[in-house]
């Protein structure tokens, strides 16, 4: 099966008929949720989202106070002893203004959780293009020199019987058969680079159906596009920047929290005492207030450094992430310039091999002279498969990072 990769559109997602080499799109993304680093991101999320809900509610609670005692004294009437008691229950109110603030703490919690775990799934697609790839890299190469091999075995068998008609010397055949057995050596060592593929696949997408034989590696597409609207669609999707920009938001609200601390939250009770056996009853109300100091103040100030920091951290991180991107762009489009160049290079060497060829059927030629321009044109054809693979896999890194393939979000 040949690979048919549909057309990406810059502002579409792959095409269906891209789906003909890639790998079953929902086995993809179980794939791609069993990874353990994104089991992980789905486990802080479902935290980040336990903790906005804690914010919502607020962290004060009733308190229920409850006192019994016995009163002894000493009157003309000679020693009395009371039972006595006293209940009370009090509760500290959230000032106005401090209970939107948790709340833009949650969220913005929630939405670093978020999009950190849509970063472990981009993280995860990456390696399953990485991991993909290298095995069809792996099983060209098995492909290609089972054919060298095949080729091998057939001119031997002529020159076999060329020698049994006298018409070669045996250090020919001997010759050819050094050939042969360095293509065989190739052919086991593909084959055994096929296997490390498979299980490297296997390994880390241990749900992912790998097919009995894998596609062949079509000439690759080009990027529909101009690279500076690739660039700018990879830094406007990439889930690093905006966890970041979430994180120094709810550090800007937790700074905005603490400063709102400095005038702490009232404590308001009610209270109830019954004293000398019930003959005297007490009815209040209590109200209680921290003063804030200097570690509120303190507190207030770190949570605004912090925010800074993590402004300073996401424009870093944007600098980095673009030049990842103007680097992620280019190279597709340099690379699918040297498969062509090096496309070119095979045609030209197969054009000189097929006339090597037949001046050595004529005898024109010596056994040697072909077998090294065949050596040669082996190695061409090593070069275009792997300059092939090359593009086509920095095409679909682009398409992976511009979130158009692997990416539900």
């Amino acid at each position: 099966m040949r690979w048919i990769l549909g057309m990406a559109g810059l502002l579409l997602s792959v095409p269906a008929s891209a789906q003909q080499w890639l790998p079953p799109h929902d086995a993809v993304h179980l794939a791609i949720d069993a990874q353990p680093n994104v089991v992980a991101a789905r486990a802080r999320l479902d935290a980040a989202q336990a903790q906005a809900r804690a914010l919502r509610v607020g962290s004060h609670e009733f308190q229920v106070t409850v006192v019994s005692q016995r009163r002894s004294t000493d009157e003309l009437g000679g020693r009395q002893r009371f039972a006595e008691s006293e209940i009370g229950i009090s509760r500290a109110l959230r000032l106005p203004g401090k209970a939107r603030l948790d709340r833009d703490i949650g969220a913005a919690g929630i939405d670093s959780a978020e999009l950190r775990l849509d970063d472990a799934r981009h993280q995860a697609a990456r390696l399953l293009l990485e991991d993909w790839m290298a095995w069809l890299r792996a099983a060209e190469a098995v492909q290609r020199t089972s054919v060298q091999l095949a080729s091998f075995d057939q001119e031997q068998r002529v020159l076999v019987r060329r020698l049994a008609l006298g018409d070669v010397a045996q250090k020919e055949v001997e010759l050819l058969e050094v050939e042969r057995a360095q293509a065989r050596a190739a052919q086991l060592a593909a084959q055994a680079a096929l296997d490390s593929a498979r299980l490297a696949m296997q390994s880390d997408f241990p749900s992912l159906p790998i097919p009995a034989h894998a596609p062949d590696v079509a000439a690759p597409l080009v990027l529909q596009g101009t690279a500076e609207a690739w660039i700018a669609r990879i830094i406007a999707r990439s889930h690093e920047i905006g966890a970041l920009e979430s994180d120094a938001r709810g550090a800007e609200a937790r700074a905005a929290r603490a400063r709102a601390d400095r005038i702490a939250d009232p404590t308001l009770g009610l209270r109830r005492l019954s004293e000398r056996g019930g003959a005297e009853q007490v009815n209040g109300v209590v109200l209680s207030l921290p003063l804030g100091g200097r570690y509120r103040s303190a507190l207030a100030a770190a949570e605004s450094a912090n925010a800074a920091a993590l402004h300073g951290d996401a424009a870093a991180m944007r600098r980095d992430i673009q030049h990842e991107a103007v680097l992620t762009v280019t190279s597709a489009t340099r690379r699918s310039a040297q498969w062509q160049a090096q496309r070119d290079a095979l045609a030209a060497s197969e054009a000189v091999l097929k006339r090597v060829k037949r001046g050595w059927e004529l005898g024109e030629i010596a056994l040697s002279e072909w077998l090294l321009v065949q050596r040669q044109h082996n190695q061409m054809v090593g070069l275009e498969a792997a300059a092939r693979a090359d593009a086509e896999q920095a095409r679909l890194r682009v398409l992976v990072d511009a979130h158009d393939i692997w990416h539900d979000e």
